[in-house]
């Protein structure tokens, strides 16, 4: 993405404000653990970053038809993201061994803990795929906070508004302490509570102890 003339356009327009970057190491794998307000916080949370950030975007993103489905199939290619089959079983593993060669290869790799966007712009309960893929590396974790991007584009619209927004770098998690325990439950329980409690102290958002999907779920059955 930043080495396409769109990326320095869109900084001048939203004008970003960033904290903590120097947290972001200069090299050396890394997951960048965000909360997920909107679909641009994968959008601006690379370009705010001097290296290439790769984040594992779900696969209809790349499936699309039409001449929709090509742009957006060219804009996520181009802005480094790689297609994984959100279904779960043996798809969720599939996503895992991807993160891991990513992380493998010395890459920044982007996530979203909650696993959805909020639908409300609440922050929700993590899930553990993220402890299970940080324990697995070995690599540290660092929370970042996306800042007013739900009023820049909210779910369900087309185009954004010209507002500015924050991101805000947590400093590095080191969880080296469970080494070995990838498959405790418990352990991948706490490891997510812990990095979704720094998100919210980085981003001042109320927290829900549910799941964001239950909630969309839950919201989808009423309006039928």
């Amino acid at each position: 993405m930043k080495n396409l003339v769109v990326g320095p356009i869109l900084l001048s327009i939203f004008r970003p404000w960033v904290v903590g970057l120097e947290h972001v190491p200069k090299e050396g794998a890394v997951v960048l653990a965000s909360n997920h307000l909107s679909f641009i916080d994968s959008i601006f949370l690379p370009l705010v970053v001097d290296r290439p950030v790769i984040f594992l975007a779900k696969s209809e993103y790349f499936t699309g038809k039409g001449l929709k489905g090509w742009a957006t199939r060219v804009f996520f290619q181009a802005a480094g993201q790689l297609p994984i089959d959100r279904s779960g079983g043996k798809a969720s593993e599939a996503s895992l061994e991807t993160g891991l060669r990513v992380l493998g290869e010395g890459h920044i790799l982007g996530i979203y803990p909650e696993g959805t966007r909020s639908p409300d712009a609440r922050l929700y309960r993590g899930r553990t795929g993220v402890a299970r893929m940080v324990l697995e590396a070995g690599v540290p974790v660092i929370p970042v906070a996306m800042i007013g991007t739900e009023r820049v584009m909210p779910i369900g619209t087309r185009l954004p508004k010209v507002r500015r927004i924050g991101l805000v770098f947590g400093e590095p998690l080191d969880f080296s302490r469970f080494e070995g325990l990838e498959g405790d439950r418990f352990v991948l329980r706490s490891v997510t509570d812990e990095l979704v409690y720094d998100l919210r102290e980085l981003s001042g958002q109320e927290y829900v102890d549910v799941y964001a999907s239950s909630v969309k779920e839950q919201r989808a059955t009423q309006s039928r």
